[in-house]
């Protein structure tokens, strides 16, 4: 297994990209490992069937640059915060040993979202317990404990109560290629057999461009993605980061 910088966790396959798709971009384009675990396949959405979901996914991994993507094929719809779903997520991250985390927003529209937040959330914490023992999917041997440094959540569809607004312009077309490799999902045309749906209208793209460049606004950018540190206040060592423009002495 790879050892990531960033994990992103998505209950859906598509989330990821909707609500954090230009950090993903971002943090890649800068050099560092990002893989997404998507909890379900996605397999009660109205359009599109788990086998196009796949290939979608593959379509938008390839797009941005994903060093790592997997599929734990919990039930959609059905997501439960038990002990055998939690272990799923914590083998993945004792495999991949993610400095950061990134989960989806504690409530939303889609009661989807709200529950594979909190099952992540759970499951994160709990990966750093030594007496929670899981073994490697592969070799079957047992896994060393691990708990990500840091652990964000991303908007969805609702907003979240952020503290960070990250510039996202300079991948934002990459954002949108890989949002629009989910065909079956998103900008349906008006005269395809499928249902349509409230993700398919394609003025679900117009306002999906409009909010990052509300946020964009709000934080000095053409484009921006809204970002919530899980569990504040978030420690730091020093004031680097907010020296962009300045060389130390």
């Amino acid at each position: 297994m790879i050892n990531l910088d960033i994990l992103i966790f998505a209950a859906h396959p598509d989330d990821a990209e909707l609500g954090c798709g230009g950090m993903i971009a971002s943090m890649v384009k800068q050099g560092y490992k990002v893989g997404i675990v998507d909890l379900t396949e996605g397999e009660m959405s109205s359009r599109g069937t788990i086998v196009t979901r796949y290939d979608e996914a593959k379509i938008a991994s390839e797009i941005l640059g994903l060093h790592y993507r997997k599929n734990l094929q919990i039930a959609d719809s059905i997501i439960k915060n038990n002990r055998a779903n939690q272990e799923k997520i914590i083998q993945e991250i004792r495999s991949t040993k993610p400095d950061i985390c990134f989960i989806g927003a504690p409530s939303d529209r889609h009661p989807d979202h709200g529950k594979a937040t909190n099952l992540c959330a759970d499951a994160i914490f709990y990966s750093g317990l030594i007496k929670i023992k899981t073994q490697d999917q592969v070799s079957q041997e047992l896994q060393e404990v691990w708990r990500p440094h840091h652990v964000f959540h991303y908007m969805q569809d609702r907003p979240i109560d952020y503290q960070i607004i990250l510039d996202i312009s300079d991948v934002w077309d990459i954002k949108v290629r890989a949002m629009a490799a989910y065909t079956t999902q998103f900008n349906a045309s008006s005269d395809d057999d499928l249902p349509k749906t409230f993700i398919s209208d394609p003025l679900f793209f117009q306002q999906l461009e409009a909010r990052a460049r509300y946020f964009g606004h709000l934080g000095g950018c053409t484009y921006g993605e809204p970002f919530a540190y899980h569990n504040l206040p978030a420690g730091v060592k020093n004031f680097d980061s907010f020296f962009q423009h300045k060389q130390k002495r």
